[in-house]
């Protein structure tokens, strides 16, 4: 796989050399005809590679064409990360026909931070500063379904994760309800996996819970598993068999939903 740039030209509103890019990841043997947009996690800081390259395997081995996104992280903050998701959504739905499946079927999905930036991507309305070049910009940037893998949500209350908050917007500034994705879903909001575990001390299993009944507010459908036990940043977790079954949980709820 090589990876290519994100933009057709100069990356909007960068302060770094820094340049955003997809991979794209053909299924070995096609079983699906959906696509998923991958943000790989952590705390808008860095961009782990088991959250990212490692999904995008998984999906390959199960038939499923995936796109790992490398977004900016400090010092690059708000709103570059998100105008580098919705421009990736948008690529992915653009370019539907080129790599064979549905324009109707691009998820996104994201660890941690990672989370964050996804669900960010499923629920942020406002128009950015720096999306006004873009020549996607027609296209609609709002994904078909969430995967939300022990996610950061409330950025407002006692179950921030303040460490990705402050990379993303410091310690001031943008207002933090604007990014806290719990408040700011609406009914246009894509329906949601999510899964976590109830011991993780890294973010808080609230921010799944609270994810989850946003979601069941506006009537939209989630599927919710948590797991006794297990750290944070278990990705795949192949080291715990017990945690380990949430990826064919997923790929069961791919089927029920239609991707």
């Amino acid at each position: 796989m090589n990876a290519f740039p994100l933009y057709d030209g100069k990356t909007p509103l960068s302060v770094s050399d820094f340049t955003p890019t997809l991979t794209y990841y053909a299924p070995t043997e096609k079983k699906s005809d959906a696509c998923v947009v991958i943000f790989p996690g952590g705390g808008y800081s860095m961009r782990a590679p088991h959250e990212g390259d490692g999904y995008a395997r998984f999906f390959q081995e199960n038939g499923i064409a995936s796109f790992v996104c490398e977004y900016r992280v400090k010092p690059e903050s708000f709103p570059r990360p998100l105008l580098d998701a919705r421009r990736a959504v948008r690529y992915a739905r653009a370019n539907a026909e080129k790599y064979g499946y549905s324009p109707d079927k691009i998820l996104v999905m994201g660890s941690s931070a990672g989370g964050h930036l996804a669900s960010l991507v499923s629920t942020y309305r406002g128009e950015l500063e720096g999306e006004e070049g873009d020549s996607l910009r027609e296209v609609n940037s709002i994904p078909n379904g969430t995967i939300l893998c022990y996610p950061v949500i409330d950025m407002v209350g006692e179950y921030t994760h303040v460490g990705s908050r402050t990379n993303l917007v410091g310690e001031s500034g943008k207002a933090f309800e604007e990014i806290s994705t719990c408040d700011i879903l609406d009914e246009n909001t894509p329906p949601a996996f999510l899964w976590h575990t109830n011991e993780d001390g890294g973010v808080h299993v609230a921010n799944s819970y609270k994810y989850a009944l946003a979601l069941r507010s506006f009537g939209i459908p989630a599927e919710v598993h948590v797991f006794p036990y297990g750290r944070h940043g278990l990705g795949l977790c192949l080291e715990d068999a017990h945690v380990a079954q949430w990826s064919a949980l997923l790929l069961n709820w791919m089927k029920v939903m239609n991707f």
